[in-house]
């Protein structure tokens, strides 16, 4: 019986140059696979940069440098077009050194000409491995740094072009390729997303700060007084407030002031102010001195009636005497008064009293002072001078010092200083009302409470 001969064996050699190919091909493929996880984990990270940001011009600056940093270019622009459609009407640059941008100083950005016109007429995606040999080029202006690649995609915001993003020269000295253009890519559509979110965050912010300004009030004439007020908002979007002020002439010839703080920074708290407002006003004229008992009466009416928020204040009325004013004021857990003479200032520290909606039966104290003439009285809310960085009693010296170097400005050039160089961190909103006693005499005031003319 015959047998079939057993294949020969393979040399041992050729198995193992098999098996080291495999597994270069393996080790290849995990490689790549490592690579897509940190680019994929690259543009969540990017896309979660941009997302948090709340302001337009960051999110447009953002969106830049996240692409940039995405596939190493060294230059990137975004181009906001123009209502048409047609043009270029804002450049967002980055990557410039001081000395380019200081060579491209005086020349107009771009409009929306040659190579960038290209991808705004024609929106799909731009990958040019030499920029002079495109068609559309209509070259460089004087100074304009040397730029040969280009990487260009659309950003579209609800189906419409809102702009263009543009990358040059990656750092490696490489053209750009697919891995690139697709990443881009997908970094433009999460840009659009952010865009439209922040348009809304705008939106909703400057309709809450409009909102809180109507129902805040022009202050009447006050003479022989200047008034003056200013409000402002937080930086936070959509933020109301329940920060509030009052100025008005009272039947017995005294001029009332008020300003207060709702705790809570929402519809409801601004709603607060609005009722208690309206309500104190009221108060005023049926029940003129002392503050003390308007303040009792309008706990006792709110906590009646309404589901009043917990509410700081100081009601303070300016009457007249034969020498002058007097300040005649109580307070329900604010901050005190700050008085200002030939620049000294003082706050005027006294018993506080509890906020409104925590006791109200419990005794409200009243405190008077006279006022000197040409003294400025400051009221105001804490969001003006509170950082959580520091003590409240820093925050106050520091509004001190910077209300006494700036007293001798006109009253309403003089609060805006102090909203605008406030030493608080913006967290909150703020408001600040401020009342300047004449330095002459006394003028008669009419039975109405309204000084003649």
């Amino acid at each position: 019986m015959s047998t079939t001969p057993e294949p020969p064996e393979p040399p041992r050699i050729d198995l193992q140059l098999r098996l080291d190919r495999q597994l270069d091909e393996i080790a290849a493929q995990l490689s790549e696979l490592a690579g897509a996880k940190e680019r994929l984990q690259g543009l969540l990270d990017a896309v979660l940069a941009i997302s948090r940001e709340t302001d337009l011009s960051a999110v447009l600056r953002r969106i830049v440098t996240t692409a940039m940093d995405m596939v190493g270019a060294r230059y990137g622009a975004l181009g906001v077009l123009d209502e048409s459609g047609e043009f270029l009407t804002e450049f967002v640059t980055a990557g410039l050194s001081e000395s380019e941008r200081a060579d491209l100083a005086g020349i107009e950005f771009p409009r929306g000409r040659g190579v960038l016109g290209h991808l705004i007429h024609h929106p799909e995606p731009l990958r040019i491995d030499d920029i002079a040999d495109h068609p559309a080029s209509a070259g460089f202006p004087p100074g304009h740094p040397h730029m040969r690649t280009l990487l260009g995609v659309a950003v579209s915001v609800r189906g419409t072009i809102y702009g263009d993003l543009y990358l040059s020269e990656r750092r490696d000295g490489q053209p750009f390729d697919r891995d690139d253009e697709a990443m881009i890519i997908t970094l433009a559509g999460a840009a659009g997303i952010a865009v439209e979110n922040v348009r809304l965050f705008e939106q909703v912010r400057d309709s809450a700060e409009h909102f809180q300004r109507l129902l805040l009030p022009t202050l009447p004439d006050l003479r022989p007084f200047t008034g003056a007020a200013v409000y402002r908002p937080a930086a936070t979007p959509g933020h109301l407030g329940g920060d509030w002020y009052d100025a008005i002439w009272l039947p017995d010839d005294a001029c009332a002031v008020v300003i207060g703080d709702v705790i809570g920074h929402d519809l409801r708290a601004a709603a607060a102010m609005a009722q208690t407002r309206s309500m104190l006003r009221a108060l005023l004229f049926d029940r003129l001195t002392p503050p003390s008992s308007v303040l009792h009466q309008l706990d006792r009416t709110l906590h009646a009636i309404t589901d009043l928020p917990v509410t700081t204040a100081c009601l303070a009325r300016i009457e007249p005497r034969e020498d002058g004013w007097t300040l005649h004021w109580s307070t329900a857990g604010h901050l005190p008064p700050l008085l200002i003479t030939d620049h000294h200032t003082e706050y005027l520290h006294a018993e506080p009293g509890l906020p409104l909606a925590v006791n109200a039966e419990e005794h409200r104290p009243d405190h008077t002072r006279p006022l000197p003439l040409g003294a400025t009285v400051v009221f105001f809310t804490d969001g003006l001078i509170e950082d959580p960085a520091r003590s409240v009693d820093e925050g106050l010296a520091e509004l001190a010092e910077l209300a006494a170097a700036h007293v001798g400005l006109p009253l309403q050039q003089f609060v805006n200083t102090l909203a605008d160089r406030h030493p608080s961190d913006g967290h909150d909103d703020m408001a600040i009302l401020a009342l300047r006693v004449p330095l002459g005499p006394e003028p008669t005031v009419t039975a109405g409470g309204v000084p003649p003319p």
